[in-house]
């Protein structure tokens, strides 16, 4: 570890805490390779991490960035967003310069895994911060002889002042599996979508780049090799049901997540499959 790089503690549970000359910070559970925190410099918290979130080692984590792997949501046979959320990973590299620091941690399979998943892999999580910019890559590789499919998302929790006066540009023009209307296949028709009720959709074939604006500030967010995005506020009555967010919680997040999820990657034995996620704070 280097002094920008350290080992440290939350709530009982150890994270990596990640920081730049510049001030920017990071801090990272190694329960679910979770990104719980990213404030650039000289700015605020920009990821939404609930004030009720359970942090005892084996609930998942309510706001960060959740690694949902390898199954996204209910679509399929594992428990909600699979696993890799659910178990410690290993830290595996850290390494850090004047303007940046990254860490990789790693999950494979093990008794556990195997007994929900028969499945033999490895994944990689790396995280990096430098200047405004937070990247996060998941890297899966078919460790097995058999070849797999799995369903994945970077399920990332923005913080928001006031989720009604955000606006989210970039989405015009695709379709758009609706879970608040029976998973009803739609097409988006708003030059911004608005939030102003429960939204719980996928978006298909999404551009690489999408702008969430708030009232003096906006987040760019860039993904490569993920071809869905996630949008996702469970609005009042859901979010009161939540008992690891206040009732009002709703107001202060928005979900907007790198994902492949209508079409399963289907990987063979040996090969390997990334994705990325870039949050960029305006």
């Amino acid at each position: 570890m280097t002094d920008q790089i350290e080992t440290a503690e939350l709530h009982g549970q150890p994270v990596l805490k990640l920081q730049t000359p510049d001030g920017a910070v990071a801090l990272i559970s190694l329960f679910g390779a979770h990104v719980l925190s990213w404030t650039p410099p000289g700015g605020e918290e920009r990821l939404y991490l609930s004030p009720d979130a359970v942090f005892d080692g084996s609930t998942a984590i309510r706001g960060g960035v959740p690694v949902c792997f390898p199954q996204f949501a209910a679509l399929g046979p594992l428990p909600k967003h699979g696993f890799a959320r659910n178990r410690r990973w290993e830290v595996t590299s850290t390494r850090a310069g004047k303007d940046y620091a990254v860490a990789t941690l790693r999950l494979t399979d093990d008794e556990a895994t195997r007994a929900l998943w028969p499945h033999a892999f490895a994944a990689e999580l790396s995280v990096s911060i430098g200047g405004d910019r937070l990247d996060m890559e998941l890297e899966v590789e078919n460790t097995g002889d058999a070849p797999f499919s799995f369903t994945a998302a970077l399920h990332t929790y923005l913080k928001v002042r006031e989720v009604e006066a955000v606006s989210i540009e970039g989405l015009r023009g695709l379709e758009y599996r609706d879970s608040t209307d029976g998973d009803r296949i739609k097409k988006e028709t708003g030059i911004g979508l608005a939030i102003d009720n429960e939204v719980d959709r996928v978006y298909h074939a999404a551009p690489r780049t999408l702008l969430v604006r708030e009232d003096r500030r906006a987040m760019g967010i860039h993904a490569e090799n993920f071809p869905d995005v996630v949008v996702w506020n469970p609005w009042v009555e859901k979010c009161a049901a939540l008992a690891d967010m206040p009732a009002d919680g709703f107001r202060r997040m928005l979900c907007i997540e790198a994902a492949a999820v209508k079409e399963p990657v289907e990987l063979a034995a040996g090969a390997n499959w990334w994705g990325r996620q870039t949050l960029i704070a305006i």
